[in-house]
């Protein structure tokens, strides 16, 4: 048994590297708007529950479950190394299904689910199988199944908190996702042979045992038909995985309030809960070895679990309370996160012991057993298909964050109420109802709005919210003071309307529409506060297309209107709800010019528009004599490095302007005239935007200039580039330490060498 424990351990850890790296590489495809990323969740769980409703049929045709395990793994890690290749015929047919209906929504959103459960479908299929092929093994047949269930549960659980520390911390930022892939597949091939072989050595000493007792195979006396638990726990597993997905997606949304939203602080939230999950089934294989009231304790546990969600929220928001508003934010949000999570962790355990009877566990036949462990995971993995997709799309932009907790936290509580309605004991369940009913509303009744919580530490004194939007994609606030409004995107900084703030974004907008002869199509990749995009439409005679991943952020620009020239009322202006990447990717649209708000690229999956990929995405949109800005700013000289070394390896014409804060990449070398410069000047509304930033002159323009291409090649060297595969800055932490700070004085060009000859 231990050593069966240990391959379920790396199972659960492979698994987990495998959903971060197919949720990565697939929102390359598909983008990372939030509809994009549930649809390829949903397809990614639906193969674990296709694969867990399949082990019935399968069981019924094998006689060495352990061995089919093996050979389960092997072909998990074989077929998970075939996806990429899965994937680029995938991107091929939804591209051109693209590009027919570009603004068909659901026939879009059908697409991602489908393309992704047909590259996904066979590996995670296979994963499916696993538990139900351990369940039917004789190494946890006996009056101690459901304690070996619940072990092995935990097992498989710590194992995806392994891989998703791992993969998360170390392998991406380290080795790249096709070497964590490779390393992942390789432990599954060791964990399949590992399993046949341990099948082998199973068989004969089982053989061995039966000659010695002189018995033949026994017929399981149930064999005939595989009776389940009660109904009502059935519904109880489906609810239970339908309010464990769900609160995930809401715990996700509070924690960017709290913390910055880099990969690794949804790295670490995501091992937060998984660590209270697999703690809690260590706590059931402990509990399960015993004889208890197994329904007044799973009634018990699902009431406990709604308190603890709404307490764990609790615990993140209330300030004087229990010390908690002395703990950093990070250990109030694992806190809260943890103590639920570990309540989830029991449940599943003891659902599952109601679920199977105990004639099922004795029984010899492992067939039945492992069918019905299958089919109670499927019917919990059916519910949080449904929980992930209704907490991001119904709940959340519906009712709000600090509601859709409270409803989350009932279904469990509902779920506990209903168990315990089946008990003889009606006396007792009823205490036990009122109590807990009473402790959840006046928790429900008092926990703090996680938003304003988050938000009293963050702002000054007399600011105030005047705008939230809890959207799909992610939470937008506007705050104002008697000096400034702010824009807060999932919990970050985003703009403001002060001076320097507005300047700054009005440059990035402005310096390639000076630069550009004749700008007529200009592409701004977000919008944010809207000073970039605003700038651009000022430009006389060019058309904007701005794209945005956020609809809150197109709510909020009205507020920012008096700094943007009021950019969405113009009517040069065209805004879409998208991802910039997957839009130039997909839509085949040029444009003269390309510029993008200000994102910062150690944010989570900000890396994409960092990359080589994204930077030959930008290219292929660029007419000919198009430019494409990419703000850089003054950062880390790592990061620095890295961001123009790959910004050359695609625009090797690259120059470098606003001490060193700008690039502006060209498809031939820049030519600055001065006479096309002037003429701009000639247009008034172009001469006011341009006169607000400080390029009031041609020798202005020419003061903005850093360098050239030798000057940059020869700041930054040769070495790593940004890439899709290996996103160096977003997982920075692999990245040796800062040994110097960053000083632009060295990258001084001559201006001249722009000028026509």
């Amino acid at each position: 048994m231990p050593l069966l424990f240990l391959l379920f351990v790396c199972s659960g850890a492979c698994g987990l590297a495998y959903q971060v790296l197919w949720l990565r590489q697939l929102s390359y495809v598909f983008g990372v708007t939030a509809y994009a990323a549930s649809t390829v969740l949903a397809a990614f769980m639906a193969g674990l529950a296709l694969g867990s409703w399949l082990a019935g049929p399968i069981l019924t045709r094998i006689r060495r479950p352990l061995r089919a395990f093996g050979i389960a793994e092997l072909l998990v890690g074989l077929s998970a190394m075939a996806t990429p290749a899965a994937l680029d015929f995938a991107s091929v047919v939804y591209r051109a299904l693209y590009r027919t209906m570009p603004d068909a929504f659901v026939v879009q959103t059908v697409a991602r689910f489908v393309c992704a459960f047909l590259v996904l479908m066979v590996p995670t299929a296979l994963m499916g199988l696993t538990l139900p092929l351990l369940s039917a093994s004789s190494l946890v047949r006996g009056p101690r199944f459901s304690a070996r269930i619940s072990a092995l549960y935990a097992a498989n659980t710590a194992g995806a908190v392994t891989g998703a520390l791992l993969t998360g911390f170390v392998l991406i930022g380290s080795l790249g996702l096709r070497r964590t892939f490779l390393i992942t597949a390789l432990v599954n091939a060791v964990v399949g042979l590992t399993a046949i072989v341990l099948d082998r050595r199973l068989q004969a000493a089982e053989a061995a045992e039966t000659i010695a007792s002189g018995q033949g195979a026994r017929v399981d006396a149930d064999a005939a038909e595989t009776p389940r638990g009660p109904r009502m726990v059935w519904i109880a597993m489906a609810a239970s995985g339908f309010g464990s997905l769900a609160l995930e997606v809401v715990w996700f949304r509070v924690m960017t309030q709290y913390v910055d939203a880099t990969t690794y602080a949804f790295t670490m939230t995501l091992a937060i809960v998984l660590t209270g999950i697999a703690l809690g089934g260590a706590v059931a294989a402990r509990l399960l070895r015993g004889t208890r009231d197994w329904l007044a304790w799973l009634s018990a546990i699902q009431i406990g679990t709604g308190i603890m969600v709404l307490f764990g929220i609790g615990l993140i928001t209330w300030s004087d309370v229990f010390a908690v508003d002395a703990m950093r934010p990070l250990q109030r949000v694992s806190l809260g996160l943890l103590l639920p999570s570990l309540l989830l962790g029991v449940s599943f355990p003891v659902l599952l012991k109601l679920g199977v009877p105990a004639s099922q566990a004795l029984g010899a036949d492992g067939g039945n057993r492992g069918t019905l462990v299958g089919r109670f995971y499927g019917v919990n993995v059916l519910g949080a298909i449904g929980g992930s997709l209704a907490g991001g799309f119904l709940l959340i932009p519906t009712i709000g964050t600090r509601l859709s907790i409270v409803v989350i936290a009932a279904v469990f509580v509902v779920t506990g109420l209903a168990l315990g309605a089946l008990h003889p004991r009606r006396v007792r369940m009823a205490v036990l109802a009122l109590v807990g009913v009473s402790v959840f509303g006046v928790l429900a009744s008092t926990i703090p709005d996680p938003f304003v919580s988050a938000t009293r530490d963050r702002v000054g004194p007399g600011t105030i919210e005047i705008f939230r939007d809890e959207g799909v994609q992610m939470a937008v606030s506007v705050y104002a003071s008697e000096f400034q409004r702010t824009l807060r995107v999932g919990g970050l900084h985003q703009a403001n309307d002060s001076i320097d703030m507005v300047r700054l974004h009005r440059r990035i907008g402005l310096l390639p529409m000076a630069l550009h002869p004749a700008p007529e199509r200009a592409l701004v990749i977000g919008l944010g506060g809207g000073a970039t995009a605003g700038a651009v439409s000022q430009h006389s005679g060019t058309s904007v297309q701005i794209v945005e991943l956020s609809d809150g952020v197109r709510k909020a620009a009205p507020f920012f209107s008096h700094v943007t020239y009021d950019v969405l009322n113009q009517p040069n202006v065209r805004v879409r709800v998208d991802d910039g990447r997957n839009f130039l990717m997909l839509s085949g649209e040029q444009f003269d010019v390309i510029t993008a708000d200000i994102i910062q690229p150690v944010h989570a999956g900000a890396g994409n528009l960092y990359s080589r990929e994204y930077f030959q995405l930008v290219r292929a949109a660029l007419r000919p004599g198009g430019l494409a800005l990419q703000w850089i700013g003054h950062r880390q000289k790592s990061h620095y490095v890295l961001i123009m070394r790959t910004f050359l390896d695609v625009f090797p014409h690259a120059t470098l302007w606003l001490d060193g804060q700008l690039m502006v990449g060209s498809l031939e070398p820049l030519v600055l005239d001065e006479a096309v410069f002037r003429a701009k000047l000639a247009e008034p509304s172009t001469r006011a935007a341009l006169a607000e930033v400080g390029l009031d002159s041609y020798e202005a323009l020419r003061g903005w200039y850093t360098g050239g291409p030798a000057q940059m090649m020869s700041f930054v060297g040769s070495g790593a580039l940004l890439t899709d595969d290996l996103p160096l800055v977003e997982y920075h932490r692999s990245l040796p330490p800062e040994t110097e700070t960053l000083d632009v004085s060295s990258l001084r060009g001559d201006v001249a060498d722009l000028n026509p000859r």
